[in-house]
């Protein structure tokens, strides 16, 4: 019996959301005593946690927002935001290749051709801006527009560079801005 690799890595992904739910929701207690424990790792371990989270979590759909305020809580400023941003260059990368392995492109073709093709003609005259201002702009999830750009087989150089310049101001943004608010909030509330 030959077994679909693609059906194994979305019951395998299912798996990893249904668990990170169930741990969520009913260990919330366990979560917050291994918090504590990364809390008193040395930094270059909280840094390679941080680093394999940012590298993974484009496969889950997981924002790169809500690791950012994961890595705030962890993390000084400056390597966090490094590290964020090889974890979305890496996601961005792989899950542009990851559509046409999964075959997103032949479902959204079938499903959506007439938006797929004004899509293809839009991208296909102004690619960098758009991958640039998708990225930026924080309510346009990036992780979409690398499946978009993966079916469309937008120039991947072009595509990289548009991701890196907008995912680096919008995450810039988010951290050095989240860390001194951050900041803010904690000396409100405790006191310096």
């Amino acid at each position: 019996m030959k077994i679909d690799r693609k059906i194994v890595i979305f019951w395998v992904w299912v798996a990893v959301i249904v668990g990170a739910l169930y741990f969520y929701i009913f260990q919330n207690d366990l979560i917050t005593r291994q918090s504590d424990r990364i809390s008193d790792l040395p930094l270059f371990w909280r840094g390679l946690i941080y680093l394999v989270l940012g590298c993974i979590r484009g496969a889950f759909f997981i924002p790169v927002t809500y690791l950012i305020l994961l890595g705030l809580v962890f993390l000084p400023a400056w390597p966090a935001y490094i590290l964020t941003m090889i974890g979305v260059m890496v996601s961005s990368m792989y899950i542009y290749n990851l559509a046409e392995y999964l075959n997103v492109d032949e479902y959204f073709k079938n499903k959506h051709s007439k938006a797929i093709n004004k899509l293809t003609n839009v991208l296909k005259k102004n690619e960098l801006p758009i991958v640039i201002g998708w990225s930026f702009f924080p309510f346009t999830p990036t992780d979409v527009m690398c499946y978009v750009c993966g079916t469309l087989e937008i120039n991947i150089k072009k595509f990289l560079l548009g991701i890196f310049i907008g995912e680096s101001i919008s995450c810039a943004i988010y951290i050095f801005a989240g860390k001194d608010l951050l900041l803010f909030v904690t000396k409100s509330i405790f006191g310096s």
